[in-house]
């Protein structure tokens, strides 16, 4: 699991590749810290190249979503495979980000 992050034009954007399983979930969890940094703005994370996403995974999410919640900043992710969206739709997270 690859996570590169980007700061321009006052927008943070995660691009993600891989499979974000439970292990990779503990191994990237620095870099989600590192996103919470930048709650305050637009945290982007493009998940075009993301093949896999577990209940570890979609915590991270959650905890990122809460957090820009709370410092009046927002979450979009996008480019989503249709399984993935088939597993926000399933648990909810559907409604819960800005999808694009």
């Amino acid at each position: 699991m690859n996570i590169n992050i980007d700061n321009s034009n006052g927008v943070t954007t995660a691009n993600l590749e891989g499979r974000l399983d439970t292990p990779a979930s503990t191994e990237v969890a620095p870099c989600f810290e590192q996103l919470k940094e930048a709650a305050g703005g637009t945290v982007v994370l493009d998940c075009s190249k993301l093949s896999y996403i577990s209940s570890s995974g979609l915590r991270l999410f959650l905890a990122l979503r809460k957090e820009t919640s709370v410092k009046g900043g927002k979450v979009i992710v996008r480019n989503i495979s249709d399984n993935i969206r088939q597993v926000f739709m399933m648990t909810g997270f559907l409604n819960m980000f800005e999808i694009q």
